[in-house]
């Protein structure tokens, strides 16, 4: 990998960056129902936290959106029914965290997926009883988890207004990222634990203040040349993440180059593949394939028209 530095890139257009969100906003919404929990998934606890994952990074998305003040009033509706959607219908108002809770009380997963949620003002007291009880043990100070793991249940201990159960700076500091290391060994799985530290630092990109100017220069020095690579390779779903963290940092670029092509592998039904083309199958094999990626599509469009209508990013 050739690290440069940045470059001066002409910025995209905000029609542009708004075209991608909205399309993937059409498309999560005509495949909501393959959002749904089956009784397989309710019946083995691992199966049923990988099903929660993508609820929850749903409702992060619609937070954003509601958050950026960048959708139209289409879709704004849209995301509306879609929150209400995965509140109502996929978690029972809840009570699908509760019991997955009860069951394993020492999972971050319940408090992870619901801290989204509490923010846009759903609540469930039950569940709150019960992640009471279980942040009073050792065991949950002492879980073992990756360090950006950490950090993401440190930001929805605050998102929830809980004490939180780590110091956030420490935990910051034994992340990849928060150590510096040399640009050039970034690989696959390294570069998504960067975008997630960059995203539990600036809460999903609502306050891009909170990345330390150390780490904020790192990335305004490096971030230029993984977008690069990601694209070559024509991994969409990462790059879209690295995106999102361009998005976060003081000065984005919102590459019209990148950008472009990003747009240009979006299929016309709005989803967007991991890598290079849309896969083939059933119905149900696809929406497993392209939901994170067409999840990232709309969260990616959200945060760069939001920079692009605030910040001059030339």
């Amino acid at each position: 990998m050739t690290v440069t530095a940045a470059s001066l890139a002409s910025p995209a257009s905000p029609a542009l960056l708004h075209r991608v969100g909205d399309r993937a906003l059409s498309w999560l919404d005509a495949h909501r129902d393959h959002f749904r929990l089956t009784a397989e998934d309710r019946a083995t606890g691992s199966a049923l936290i990988e099903r929660l994952k993508p609820i929850g990074e749903l409702a992060i998305n619609m937070q954003v959106l509601f958050r950026e003040g960048v959708a139209g009033s289409r879709q704004r509706t849209r995301a509306g029914a879609l929150l209400d959607f995965a509140w109502r219908e996929l978690l029972d108002g809840g009570n699908v965290l509760a019991a997955l809770q009860q069951d394993e009380p020492l999972s971050p997963v319940p408090l992870e997926v619901y801290a989204p949620f509490h923010e846009l003002g759903r609540r469930h007291p039950g569940l709150e009883a019960l992640l009471s009880v279980c942040r009073r043990t050792g065991t949950w100070t002492a879980l073992e988890m990756v360090p950006n793991r950490r950090l993401g249940v440190l930001n929805a201990e605050r998102k929830i207004g809980l004490a939180p159960s780590a110091d956030f700076g420490q935990a910051v500091a034994r992340t990849w990222l928060g150590r510096l290391p040399e640009p050039w060994t970034v690989q696959l799985h390294i570069a998504y634990d960067v975008t997630h530290t960059v995203f539990h630092l600036t809460n999903w990109g609502e306050d891009p203040g909170r990345i330390p100017p150390e780490i904020a220069d790192y990335l305004t020095r490096y971030l230029p040349a993984w977008l690069d690579d990601w694209a070559d390779l024509e991994h969409w779903d990462l790059l879209g993440e690295l995106l999102v963290v361009d998005a976060c940092l003081p000065r984005p670029t919102l590459d019209a180059r990148l950008w472009e092509r990003y747009a240009a592998a979006q299929a016309e039904s709005g989803a967007m593949p991991i890598q290079r083309a849309m896969p083939e199958g059933t119905a149900d094999a696809v929406f497993d394939q392209v939901h994170h990626p067409t999840l990232v599509a709309a969260f990616a469009s959200a945060m760069a028209t939001s920079r692009a209508l605030t910040t001059d990013a030339g």
